[in-house]
Formats: C-alpha cells, structure tokens, sequence
C-alpha cells in the first residue's frame, strides 16, 4: 500500500509541474508609471492576499495596491494541523507575501484604527512602532478573526490554540514535552495528567487536529520505553451533538467511528465549564486530568473591527451583495470579519458565506471585479458562489470528503484532499516542497526533535479550582503571587511551636514573597479554596516593576515589613 501511495503522489508532482506552468500566481515584472488610485487591503490572509493578486492582474499598472499584514508571510492554515503533528515542517505551511504578489507594495505591520472621514489607516510599524497615517482611494478589509477565550474560566490562560503558524509549531513542541515528561515522572497522577491530551472543538480545524497530534504520539511511542500505549487518553469535546456540521450527517458519523477506532474519545453535547494548569470540568461535572487543552473554538472579531464606525454585528462588518460596506462608497470587506449575504431573502445561517477559504478565494476575485468595475463606472455584481464541497483528514491515511455531491470516505477521500490543497498551495516551490514532506513522511519515522521552547512567562494568570493546590513545601519558588479574585490557604509550620498553622488569603493579598529575600524553596503550602484568579510575577519581573514604579516599591516594602521579611536584602 505504500509503494502504491508513493507512485501515487509522485504522479501528482508531474500533474502539478504542468498545472503550474500558467499559473496565476506568476507576476509580471514591475514598469515604469505613474499611480493614480491607491488601494489599500488590511490582512494578508486568503481574503488579502488573493484580492491583492486579483487586483494586479485585472488592473495592471493602473492602480497602487498595497497590503498590510502583521507577518510578512501568507499562512496556508488548513495545513497548521500537519504543521502541529509534524507531517510538514512549519516553513511549508507559509510563503513569503514579496515573493508571491511581487509588483504589490508590502508592509509588515500592526494596524491601529481606520478613520473614515479623513480615509486614512494608522499603524504600527518598524523597530520603534511610532503610528504611521496611510492614506487610501479604496479601502479592502480583511482582517480575519482573533481568538477570544475568556467566557470560560481558565480557558485563555491554560488552554492551547490553533490559529497561527506559531501556535502549530508550539503546539507540536507541548506534546513532545508531555512525552518527555511522562518517560521520566515517577508520580503516577502526573504522568496520567502529562499523556491526557483534550481537543475542544468539532469542527474541520478539531478534527483535522486530533487526527494529526493522535498521528505524532502513535509513531513516537517506540522512542518513549516507559510510557505504554494503553496509557494515552486522548478526548475530543464538542458541544454540538455531530462534529463537522458543514459536512453530511453519513461522513460525520464515519469520522466518528475511524476516530473511536484509533483510541480518540469523543463526547459530544458536552462543553467546558473552567480549566486549570492541570484539570478540565466539563458542562456536565466530569473532571478530566489533563496537562494538555487545545481549544479550537472562541473565534473573535478583531479588535481593529470593534472600535471601526460602520455598520456591524457581533463584530463582524455588514456588507452588502457587492461586498461593499454598507453606507460606505470605497470601503469593502470580506473573509471571516464580515457578514456577506448570498442572495436577498437573509433569513438563514444559509443566506450568508460561511468562513471557510473556499468562499474567501471566490470572495476576493469578486471583489477585485468590483472595484474594477466601480473604477471604470460600471454596475457592479452580486457576489454568487455555491460550495463545491468539503474535505476533511482523520489522520492515518483516512478523510472524509463530498465533492459536487458525491460523498467519499477512506483513503480515497485522503488523498484527494491531499491532492486539492497541494494544487491550492500558492507557488510551485510551495508545491513541490510540501508534496516532498509528505513523501518522505510516509517512508521515514516521525521526528520527535523538540525545535521549540516553550517559556513560561514572566508575568502571568493562572485559574484555580477549589482544592487545588498552587504549591507545596519544598517545591521551587516561582514567582509571587497577587489574588484577583477568590480565596488562598496558606498551611505551614509555626517556627516558635513546631505546630501547623494556616490562614486564608482574599482578593488583594499576596504570598510567595520569600522569594524576593533569595528563598529558592517554598516554607508553606498553598491551596485555593474556591475558584481562584491569580497574578503570577516572576522575580525579575517583579524587580523591574519595583525599579520603575516607586508607589509599587513602596507598596511592598510596607506589605513585607508587616509580613517580618528582609525587604533590605533585594528591594
């Protein structure tokens, strides 16, 4: 079967070498002439970077197109799964923005805020991050989404995400980390935290997900001696009661099945009340012992959309049919920060384009015809556009697929969506590379090299349930400690007597300050006694804050002083 998969795929690079042989993405050399009309497109996403090609190719040198982004690369995100399981290398999941759309002017930065009155963009670029104000004749926005989950206690501070290449590539360097950890540990509730691996979120990115990591740990346990296969938990949670809504009830159910075959837990109609460093409560009280939360939910408008005066719901920009901004005359917006309605009647989740990069990539070419046309004084037209279908990997060789109707499973479906994103990948370089990784993936042990480090930092939240603990005598001092909100225990021993003493802590107070005196070991331990929000300094942090603020320093000095602790020795 391999030899067949092999032969199959080295098919593909001859069929993609002469598919790109008149490829879009192949750009004229830059002439000399003058710029009338400046086009500026906010993202550099599907929805940008397509619009931008679209844009040169129609108008040629008759406009000025210029896009800004916060990476000066174009992120392929259906491939941050492969990226995080380590089936490619996370340089194959992107392409240089220069390099891609090289007559367009790129600016790598962080955009600020729009003023439409004034038709300008401020923002934030270089080295010394001073606003810059850019004006615009046409103004594209497509800004995508952020990631927002602080609806659910715990979630933003220990929970994992999947929407940046940086996310994939930390993710992929946790999940070895928890291996490495569980190889050694010696404690058996820590090593059942370290290889429970939680996945929330059904949808295309959940599933594609929990296919790729179960992947990486499957083909990584022969390096791991003490670890056994029988003790890795991996758990999907989806509050809806099917995963892959957007796909037919049939394939759904079969990439349950395949996935509760490969050992994956799935509860569905289940959702995440809070989380800690270490559990996860569920909606329905079950506790879950995990080390590992990989949230691919709590899509959230961006914050550049929030604070821009026109007209929006949930953050989202209204356009009309044309993708124009509603009441506005030179300002369009597509992709995943607006709501495009696909025909007059509205009335249904149907009625509207869903989020997906099928429906960007048709979005910005009719955008690009639009602006040309309203350019050129033409009538414009309605966006259109019906799904061609969806494609979904389970891992192992297996995905699910409807392709103009017709509904494929198994490996068939697998290399098909394979296939389609490879002839998807922008550049011909992009291509071959990618195809290569796979490959050589499917002939060659999964590599478990560890290339990122993850850093804990400095200053930090961290969610408590009620009972656990924070830290115990003798463990490594971390950090000092500032309650947000709920309650602490602190339990140690009395010097004088000899005895156990304890006292509660409440919103305001602090603990761990010994490690400001040079304590490197913890005289007490400290239990949360109901759900608790805490700030987390790290020493160094901490001493900044206190060079630079002398009301903070002083603060402490009086709280240390009351506490009987050296404030002399560090502060």
């Amino acid at each position: 079967m391999e030899k067949t998969n092999f032969v199959i795929q080295i098919y593909i690079i001859f069929i993609l070498l002469d598919f790109d042989t008149n490829s879009p993405y192949q750009t004229a050399r830059r002439g000399n002439y003058r710029l009338t009309t400046k086009v500026l497109i906010l993202g550099g996403g599907f929805s940008g970077f397509f619009t931008a090609r679209h844009l040169k190719k129609l108008l040629k040198n008759k406009v000025s197109v210029e896009l800004i982004n916060r990476e000066n690369y174009f992120v392929f995100q259906p491939l941050l799964p492969e990226v995080a399981g380590g089936s490619i290398s996370a340089q194959n999941a992107v392409s240089p923005l220069r390099f891609l759309i090289r007559d367009i002017k790129i600016r790598k930065a962080e955009v600020e805020s729009i003023d439409t009155e004034a038709q300008t963009v401020t923002i934030f670029q270089g080295v010394q991050r001073r606003p810059t104000h850019l004006a615009y004749d046409h103004l594209v926005i497509a800004l995508g989404s952020d990631s927002d989950l602080s609806r659910t206690p715990g979630l933003q501070e220990h929970a994992l995400t999947m929407k940046t290449l940086d996310d994939a590539r930390k993710l992929r360097a946790h999940v070895i980390e928890r291996l490495e950890h569980a190889d050694i540990t010696q404690l058996p509730e820590v090593k059942e935290g370290a290889l429970t691996f939680t996945i929330i979120g059904g949808g295309f990115s959940g599933i594609e997900t929990v296919g790729e990591i179960k992947d990486l740990i499957d083909r990584s346990l022969k390096y791991y001696p003490n670890i056994e296969a029988s003790e890795i938990r991996v758990v999907l949670l989806e509050f809806a009661e099917r995963v892959l809504n957007e796909m037919p009830a049939s394939l759904a159910n079969y990439a349950v099945e395949k996935l509760k075959k490969r050992g994956v837990e799935l509860h569905l109609g289940v959702g995440v009340s809070e989380c800690t460093g270490t559990q996860l409560v569920t909606t329905k009280g079950d506790v879950i012992n995990t080390r590992t939360i990989i949230a691919t939910i709590g899509n959230s408008p961006s914050p550049v959309i929030t604070k821009f005066p026109v007209a929006q719901e949930q953050g989202r920009v209204l356009v009309d049919r044309n993708l124009r901004v509603r009441d506005t005359q030179n300002i369009w917006s597509i992709g995943d920060c607006a709501i495009i309605p696909l025909n007059e009647e509205q009335k249904s989740k149907e009625d509207f384009a869903p989020p997906t990069a099928q429906f960007a990539v048709r979005e910005a070419k009719s955008l690009a015809q639009n602006i040309k046309a309203e350019l050129e004084n033409k009538p414009l037209k309605p966006f259109q556009y019906n799904s061609k279908g969806a494609l979904a990997s389970l891992g192992a060789g297996r995905g699910v697929a409807e392709i103009f109707g017709v509904k494929l499973t198994g490996r068939l479906a697998w290399l098909i969506w394979r296939a389609y994103y490879i002839l998807f990948l922008p550049g011909l370089a992009t291509k071959i590379s990618v195809l290569w990784n796979w490959i050589m993936d499917s002939m060659s042990p999964r590599s478990v090299v560890q290339l990122y480090s993850e850093k804990t930092p400095e200053a930090r939240y961290v969610h408590y349930r009620a009972g656990d603990r924070v830290y115990e005598i003798g463990s490594k001092s971390d950090g000092v400690y500032t309650i947000i909100s709920g309650k602490i225990k602190i339990t140690g021993i009395d010097s004088k007597t000899g005895k156990e003493k304890s006292r509660s802590l409440i919103a305001g107070d602090h603990f761990g300050e010994r490690l400001l005196i040079g304590a490197t070991r913890r005289v007490a331990t400290a239990v949360a006694e109901e759900d608790t929000k805490v700030l987390v300094f790290s020493q160094q942090e901490f001493l900044k804050f206190a060079e630079g603020l002398p009301f903070f320093k002083k603060y402490f000095e009086d709280h240390m002083k009351a506490s009987g602790l050296d404030k002399d020795k560090v502060l």
